[in-house]
């Protein structure tokens, strides 16, 4: 809910700059046309970036304290390689074929510092990719990779990358990245994905993703 409103925030301002943007360039007078309409341009390209960010805040989700985020299964279709069939937060089902013997997702954390964090506001974190990996080290190295992009950031303007990569513009923000323990993938196997203030967390659900942990370890 939080990150929605900050959403519609930046989407309003980018609004605000479209309206004005727009009476410019429909002004009857073209007397100073040229640097009007320019001009009229620059605010409507700078609305549209605006609306992308606002886009781009809008699909991070609040961290409630320790939450359940995704559960993936897994199918078995030949000797290391695998269909994950992954539910989100929302209920949405995606599927994903990977090779490999295991399993990792990975998501992005915003984090808030300092006086923003003690007045109660809550990271908040977005799915980014799932992918597989052998055990064999040559394998890993020479075998087919898969890895899928779970969210992606339209034209680039990606507000996490942006954090990430000058921390000094936004000293109240930490950008970071959470990834779940590599698991292994096994016929049947059932896994519960959790996220909390400290990182992600795998569990096995069923007797098949157990049995893969034990023969594993």
């Amino acid at each position: 809910m939080l990150y929605t409103l900050i959403a519609l925030v930046v989407i309003t301002i980018g609004g605000f700059i479209a309206y004005k943007a727009l009476g410019i360039l429909l002004k009857g007078s073209w007397v100073m046309g040229w640097l009007r309409g320019m001009f009229g341009l620059v605010l409507l390209t700078v609305a549209l970036a605006i609306g992308l960010i606002a886009y781009d805040i809008f699909r991070y989700k609040q961290i409630l304290l320790e939450q359940v985020i995704a559960t993936i299964n897994f199918e078995k279709i030949e000797d290391q390689h695998f269909e994950a069939i992954l539910v989100d937060s929302k209920g949405n089902e995606h599927r994903y074929k990977l090779r490999g013997d295991q399993w990792q997702l990975d998501a992005r954390v915003i984090k808030w510092k300092g006086y923003l964090g003690t007045f109660g506001l809550r990271p908040a974190y977005r799915l980014d990719r799932i992918n597989g990996r052998y055990y064999d080290l040559e394998q890993e190295r020479t075998a087919k990779r898969t890895v899928y992009a779970l969210n992606e950031s339209i034209y680039n303007l990606d507000v996490w990358n942006w954090i990430n990569k000058y921390p000094d513009w936004v000293p109240v923000v930490d950008a970071i990245y959470g990834s779940a323990t590599y698991l292994p993938m096994a016929d049947g196997a059932l896994y519960e994905v959790s996220l909390s203030n400290t990182g992600l967390l795998a569990r096995p659900l069923n007797a098949p993703a157990e049995d893969a942990i034990g023969a594993w370890r």
